[in-house]
């Protein structure tokens, strides 16, 4: 079902004040109507020197009035060309009802609020300015009219001054326009500064909403993406675990099992021996599965302490890989959930590849707070290998981006046959606020 075309406005409460306005002028137009006063005796028509003197039409006026309102409810589009016709139009009809109807004091500064505030609908600052200045250059022109009892079409545009005033002297008659002059054109100006604040301030606000709803979507979108992304690099980094560790160990074992089959009928000795080799290889894949499996845990720490998980971790580390590990744990106060698991994973991720790669017997673990930073120090006295020759297989990355993810840097140190340094300093003023 389509909507109506009042619901379709993009301000609804300008709309409604539109609305107020042109029944303010329309009240004042066909006020007359209501009280109508009695016939004045047929002297006083005799003695009237235009027979157009004094006669006003109030229902050519409220239907200029209501094709003005009408005109509210659809907008003209982006064409410069259309919108100035259709302001100009406005002037035309607010005009039209001041001529027909009288009482431009009354009905005049609604009608020319309505246009000024659809103008400034369509119209950047400069043209808001214009049409504001032609709106009060229009309300001068009616209220000297009005003083003056210039009559266009023989209709009084606004009241005529008391006969009192209409006594004095000339030039305090002049002083005395001048005055009201003055007094009604401030006033009417304070009222167009305040409809132009009002309708700019509304506007800006909508600018502000459609650029935060624009600003939300691109964060939900990149979101989106890096959660695909950190999906991907987490498949790849699993394939790449199970590739190098167990697909290693279950090639060897298939070796190992094809030779018992070859030298079984022979040499049952050998074949025995090639067979327990077997048997190793396949714990060690089964072993390897269990610490990439590992790994994966949603919530690391499980409600521990950095410390008592990472006691925890080197315990395992040790008995796994008979590696001794010396660790230096001194933490003041407690950190972060974000540090906590970026530390621990890094620390996982460290071990895992000196298990796999660096053929060490010793590694030193640092860990060290201070009133400014958390520093990680992982050693170990492994064959080392060249940081510049690509090392995603060895996680470096990932390690890299925990850390950088809070405002840290990381470091690695390494040569071949010197072992292998990663250190990593994260800022507690950043997660502390």
């Amino acid at each position: 079902m389509q909507r109506p075309l009042w619901q379709k406005h993009p301000f609804r409460l300008l709309l409604y004040l539109e609305w107020i306005l042109l029944g303010i002028a329309l009240l004042t137009v066909l006020s007359p109507l209501l009280h109508r006063p009695p016939p004045p005796p047929a002297e006083f028509f005799r003695a009237m020197p235009s027979p157009m003197r004094g006669v006003r039409f109030p229902f050519a006026a409220a239907m200029s009035i209501g094709v003005l309102g009408l005109m509210g409810l659809r907008l003209p589009g982006k064409s410069r060309l259309l919108q100035v016709l259709y302001t100009g139009l406005g002037f035309g009809l607010s005009w039209l009802a001041v001529l027909l109807g009288g009482r431009g004091q009354s009905v005049f500064p609604p009608l020319l609020l309505v246009v000024v505030i659809r103008a400034c609908l369509m119209f950047p600052w400069s043209g808001r300015l214009i049409v504001a200045g032609v709106a009060q250059a229009s309300f001068i022109a009616m209220i000297v009219m009005s003083f003056r009892d210039i009559r266009p079409l023989g209709v009084a545009v606004g009241r005529r001054f008391h006969r009192i005033l209409r006594r004095l002297p000339p030039e305090h008659l002049q002083s005395a326009i001048a005055n009201l002059t003055l007094n009604s054109t401030l006033l009417f100006s304070l009222i167009l500064v305040f409809v132009l604040l009002l309708v700019s301030a509304l506007l800006a606000e909508k600018e502000s909403r459609k650029a935060l709803t624009q600003a939300n979507q691109r964060l939900r979108q990149y979101a989106l993406l890096i959660e695909n992304q950190a999906t991907l690099q987490e498949r790849n980094r699993i394939a790449r675990e199970i590739h190098d560790s167990v697909g290693h160990s279950l090639t060897a074992q298939s070796i190992q099992l094809e030779n018992v089959a070859m030298l079984l009928p022979q040499d049952t000795k050998q074949a025995t021996h090639h067979l327990q080799k077997a048997r190793k290889l396949g714990k060690e894949a089964l072993q390897h599965v269990r610490q990439s499996v590992a790994t994966l845990r949603k919530h690391p720490l499980q409600g521990q302490s950095l410390a008592a998980a990472l006691a925890k971790l080197i315990e395992e580390f040790q008995h796994n890989t008979q590696i001794q590990l010396y660790p230096d744990i001194n933490l003041a106060s407690p950190l972060s959930s974000e540090t906590n698991t970026a530390l621990f994973r890094v620390v996982q991720e460290a071990l895992t590849n000196i298990s796999k790669h660096s053929h060490a017997t010793q590694v030193h673990l640092s860990l060290t707070e201070t009133s400014q930073t958390v520093t990680l120090v992982l050693e170990d006295n492994g064959s080392g290998f060249d940081p510049s020759e690509n090392t995603t297989g060895f996680g470096l990355q990932g390690m890299r981006e925990r850390i950088e993810a809070l405002g840290g840097r990381l470091w690695l140190c390494s040569q071949p046959g010197r072992g292998c340094q990663i250190q990593a300093e994260i800022p507690l003023r950043i997660q502390n606020g």
